[in-house]
C-alpha cells in the first residue's frame, strides 16, 4: 500500500522513570521500586508510533551532542523513521524528562528541554523541502512556538495537512490555529484552548464548536479511557476506546497521534483511524515506558481482529 507522506516536527527527550506507590508529598521522600531510562519526548514517542505502525514518515529535531543523542537516533532508524532532518547540536545537551508513575499509572512529569530549543525556524528552513513535500505534519508543543507557527504556515500554503496535538497544555495564538486542519487535545489542553471544562460529552461538543469557530475543520477530544469526542465541521460523536488494564500511561496520547495519523493517510475514513489510535494507544498503557511501550502494525492489526470477535 501506498502511503501518503508524513513529517513529525517535534522534541526528543531521555526520560528517566520511577515507579512509586504514590507521589511524593512536598518535602517527602519516597523509595521507588523501579528505575529506567527509556528514549521518549513527544515529538520521537510520535514519529515511532507512525513508523512502527507503518507509515512513511521523516522527522525534524535535534539531539544533543552527547551519547543518549547517538543512541536515540539508533533506535529512530529501526522504527523506521527517516532521520536526515535530525541533528547534534554542538554543546547542548539531549533533553531530559523526569518521571514518576503511581501505583495507579497516572505520572508526573518534569522537562529540561536542552537540544530542542535548538529547532528554531532557522533550522526548519534547512529542511522545509521535507514540510513542502509531504501531504500530512504533525506536531506538538515541547519545541519553540514561532517554529511551529512557522511550520504550520509553511504546510497550509503548500497543501500539507497540518495535525497540531497541542501538549503540553497551553494558550495558543488564533493565527496558528487558523492554519492547523486536525486538532488533538486531551481535556486539560482542550481546557486550555478554550476557558471550557470538558468533564463530559455535552462540554467536549462545545470545545469543539469553540476550537472550530478558529477555523480547525477537525477536533478530535481524548477522554483517556472513555475514547475520543470526534467532531468534523460541527457533528461531533464519542468514539468509545478499548478497555484495557493500564501499567502506565506514559506516551498513549502520543501513540494516539502517530497511529491515528498513519491510518489517515492509508485513506481510513476519520473513525476508523480513530479506532486505529484507540487499539495502538491501548496496546501502549498496558507496558511500562514511552517508546518501549509502542505497538508494531501486526500487533494493532491482532488487537483489533479479537476485539471485534
Amino acid at each position: 500500500m501506498q502511503n501518503g507522506k508524513l513529517v513529525v516536527l517535534g522534541s526528543i527527550n531521555a526520560d528517566h522513570i520511577l515507579n512509586v506507590a504514590q507521589f511524593p508529598r512536598p518535602g517527602e521522600t519516597v523509595v521507588g521500586k523501579s528505575y529506567q531510562v527509556a528514549f521518549g519526548g513527544k515529538g520521537a514517542n510520535q514519529a515511532v508510533a507512525a513508523g512502527r505502525s507503518g507509515a512513511n514518515i521523516a522527522f525534524i529535531a535535534c539531539v544533543g551532542e552527547d551519547d543518549i543523542g547517538e543512541r536515540v537516533c539508533q533506535q529512530l532508524s529501526q522504527d523506521n523513521i527517516d532521520i536526515v532532518p535530525v541533528e547534534a547540536i554542538d554543546g547542548m545537551n539531549t533533553g531530559v524528562a523526569l518521571i514518576f508513575v503511581s501505583g495507579e499509572g497516572e505520572n508526573v512529569i518534569g522537562i529540561a528541554s536542552g537540544a530542542n530549543m535548538a529547532l528554531t525556524p532557522d533550522y526548519l528552513t534547512k529542511y522545509q523541502q521535507h514540510v513542502i513535500d509531504a501531504d500530512a505534519l504533525l506536531m506538538q508543543l515541547e519545541t519553540p512556538l514561532e517554529t511551529i507557527e512557522k511550520a504550520a504556515s509553511l504546510a497550509k500554503q503548500h497543501g500539507t495537512q497540518v495535525i497540531l496535538n497541542p501538549a503540553p497544555a497551553r494558550e495558543l495564538p488564533d493565527s496558528l490555529l487558523a492554519n492547523i486542519d486536525i486538532i488533538t487535545p486531551n481535556e486539560t489542553e482542550a481546557e486550555a484552548l478554550t476557558g471550557i471544562s470538558v468533564s463530559d460529552e455535552q462540554n467536549a461538543n462545545s470545545a469543539a464548536q469553540a476550537l472550530h469557530k478558529k477555523g480547525i475543520r477537525v477536533v478530535i477530544i481524548t477522554l483517556g479511557s472513555r475514547g475520543a469526542w470526534v467532531s468534523v465541521e460541527g457533528k461531533g460523536e464519542l468514539i468509545p476506546g478499548f478497555k484495557v488494564k493500564a501499567v502506565d500511561t506514559i506516551a498513549a496520547g502520543d501513540t494516539f497521534n502517530g497511529a491515528l495519523v498513519t491510518a489517515m493517510l492509508e485513506g481510513k475514513e476519520m473513525n476508523a483511524a480513530v479506532k486505529f489510535g484507540h487499539a495502538a494507544a491501548a496496546l501502549a498503557v498496558t507496558r511500562a515506558g514511552a517508546q518501549p511501550s509502542v505497538p508494531w502494525r501486526e500487533e494493532i492489526e491482532q488487537f483489533l481482529k479479537e476485539s471485534i470477535s
